[in-house]
């Protein structure tokens, strides 16, 4: 995520914006424009990573947001040991209920509460959990719940499901047997009875003696594919029906962390979920304005998982690790390059847990989880954001011990934390020179940029290291939250993507940023998809996004205007690439104006069109107008059927419009 974003352009206003896409004479806007499209002419190869998506845990992306988990801090590691939890007694015991630390005993996981009972019953003490800004409890859907314990006596907990009112709408009561000495697990399912948007989850205790607790969880039945434990189901068929080519994760900033301390372990997220350790989230105390004291990581979401995700969707992976600096902008703290080496061995560990043999160390962990196929990684990140010639310095480190071991592992590297400037044209230069395999371009600017930057990678060099826009966003002024994610953002974002398409053979994979967001709990906006407790809906730039990435194709070919790409011309924006697997032949057109604009696509290079065509066009009543969960679908993809009669078609682009044509060849 680029940081403070707000200090790297001035503010504009839309309808200054506005005024410049419909700038042009009205005659010449109601001219038939002709776009030459040469469709024998194939040019530039598609990589089937172009289009991917970008997970960063922001905006309770992770815990609270893809990670079905409904108990916050269920393992008491947070800051404050009890955050997130409301004890009640009556009457009040002094150190009925304390939270112990076994240091050295299980270092990854040192807390539990103790809960200590004198004859207890209903309404003598409990405890409640408030969720992730609340719980999104479904009618009739069965709950499962679990909690490690250990006792000498024999308790009952008494698990309940509560609405805003405080009512019940779901219970069960779990023996609690007694274990000596040891830890045992206990899990018990049951189903609500209602609906609630901000739910809780109470458990009171029955019986007398001392219980120790710790591990409280809570998740859905309905995770994606079912899991136990997994995600959550409507977000990610969000992302499966994107079908993207690529998933970059875990981030983002918070690989880097504030400081090392902070910095994201891969290690520390695989294996038994117990056994993972808990940190800080940086976007816990990122932004002021914006602060999230409850936000942390318990990796129950862990690279393990992600790399599942991935392997679901067929989507490639691209992790991304830390290179041995922390966030430039907060603590800027840095490994000395002599004591490097544990860094990189993470590097190389991590391409073993992905595709080594079971009979390998980390190869063998990964089969233990549950995967023993290796998941063929074929991209690795080295830093996020960072600049400066310490970066340059310390990737070479990196990109020489991961070629030696595994040359054929395409290494992303970063260009800094903006498109142009001093910091980007060094590192752009010196990656060039080291022959990276590809380059990650940040750009986080106004619509007004995106509009006038369609032609950037026209002229970058077609050899040597590629262009992934890893993280790309169109920030409008004078909003907030999700009114950030206009129509005015989306389409300025289409009519970019109708450059980055035409330069494929320069650009090879980009992605939006952020993902996800909670409506409740996000830091930053815009944001691709918005949630709350139940409910998720696309903004405008996820159905731009969705339409790139299912009308990829395989081959661009030549579309012209006037013997010139289309990229801008009277607010017009195009591209046409090839789809082989189907014989297609696919026009995208953006009409950035306010007027209906009449075009002619002629087809040349084929003997013949098939009479009728698919056209989908994705329109906006105005530049202003947004999606939002009352109104998921205010602007999404409209499809219906175009005759073709000869190989000129006549189109008329809509206003404020981005259309799609599909056109199959003889």
């Amino acid at each position: 995520m680029q940081h403070q974003f707000n200090k790297l352009y001035s503010k504009r206003v839309i309808i200054a914006i506005a005024a410049v896409l419909i700038l042009s004479s009205n005659s010449f806007a109601q001219q038939k424009k002709t776009f030459i499209i040469k469709a024998n002419q194939p040019a530039a190869t598609i990589q089937p990573t172009m289009w991917g998506v970008f997970f960063e845990d922001i905006n309770l992306g992770a815990d609270g947001g893809i990670y079905a988990e409904l108990i916050k801090n269920r393992s008491f590691e947070f800051f404050k040991p009890l955050m997130g939890w409301r004890v009640d007694q009556k009457p009040f015991v002094e150190g009925a209920v304390t939270v112990q630390n076994r240091q050295g005993a299980n270092l990854p996981n040192p807390r539990f509460l103790r809960v200590q009972l004198n004859n207890a019953a209903k309404g003598n003490l409990s405890m409640t959990n408030e969720g992730f800004r609340g719980m999104g409890i479904k009618k009739d859907l069965r709950y499962d719940f679990s909690v490690m314990y250990r006792t000498a006596g024999n308790i009952k907990l008494h698990v309940e499901l509560l609405n805003a009112k405080n009512q019940v709408i779901g219970n069960s009561v779990v023996d609690a047997t007694a274990t000596g000495d040891a830890w045992k697990k206990l899990a018990k399912s049951f189903q609500s009875t209602d609906t609630a948007q901000k739910g809780q989850c109470r458990i009171w205790f029955e019986g007398t003696g001392t219980i120790d607790l710790d591990m409280i969880s809570l998740f859905p039945e309905d995770t994606w594919k079912k899991r136990p434990g997994g995600m959550r189901a409507d977000m990610i068929q969000m992302l499966a029906d994107m079908k993207p080519g690529f998933i970059r994760f875990p981030g983002g900033c918070i690989v880097e962390g504030f400081d090392l301390s902070n910095r994201y372990q891969w290690k520390k997220t695989i294996g038994p979920i117990e056994e993972r350790q808990l940190i800080m989230n940086r976007w816990n105390i990122e932004f002021p304005h914006r602060s999230a004291p409850d936000y942390f990581q318990t990796f129950g979401l862990g690279f393990f998982e992600y790399f599942q995700l991935c392997d679901d969707i067929g989507a490639e992976a691209l992790p991304i690790l830390n290179c041995g600096m922390a966030c430039q902008f907060n603590s800027a703290e840095l490994v000395p390059l002599d004591q490097l080496d544990p860094y990189i061995q993470d590097a190389l560990d991590l391409i073993e847990f992905a595709n080594g043999d079971v009979t390998t160390t980390w190869g063998k962990k990964r089969a233990e989880m549950g995967h023993a196929a290796p998941f063929n990684l074929k991209f690795l990140g080295v830093g996020n954001e960072n600049w400066g010639p310490q970066y340059i310095e310390r990737l070479k480190i990196f990109q020489k011990a991961i070629k030696e071991k595994y040359p054929n592992i395409k290494i992303v590297a970063s260009s800094g934390t903006g498109p142009d400037g001093d910091r980007f044209e060094l590192l752009n230069t010196e990656l060039r020179k080291m022959n990276t395999d590809l380059i990650d371009e940040h750009y986080y600017r106004s619509p007004e940029w995106f509009f006038s930057s369609v032609r950037r990678y026209d002229n970058y060099p077609r050899t040597g290291s590629k262009v992934f826009a890893g993280e790309y966003a169109s920030h409008v002024d004078k909003t907030n939250g999700a009114q950030r994610n206009t129509w005015l953002a989306a389409i300025s974002e289409a009519a970019f993507m109708t450059g980055l398409e035409r330069n494929a053979d320069v650009v090879s994979m980009a992605s939006y940023a952020p993902l996800f967001s909670h409506i409740d709990g996000w830091q930053w906006a815009p944001d691709m998809i918005w949630v709350d407790n139940l409910r998720s809906y696309g903004s405008p730039t996820y159905y731009v996004q969705k339409l790139f990435s299912l009308n990829k194709g395989s081959k661009v070919v030549p579309l012209t205007l006037n013997n010139d790409v289309v990229a801008g011309q009277d607010s017009l924006y195009a591209s046409s690439v090839i789809d082989a697997a189907t014989n297609e032949l696919v026009i995208k057109i953006v009409n950035a104006s306010n007027k209906e604009q009449a075009t002619v696509l002629s087809v040349e290079g084929v003997k013949k069109l098939v009479a009728q065509g698919k056209l989908t066009v994705l329109q906006g009543s105005s530049l202003t107008v947004v999606n939002s969960f009352d109104q998921p679908t205010q602007v999404s993809p409209k499809e219906s059927t175009i005759a073709i009669k000869t190989k000129k078609i006549d189109y008329t682009a809509a206003p404020y419009s981005f259309s799609v044509l599909r056109i199959k060849l003889q």
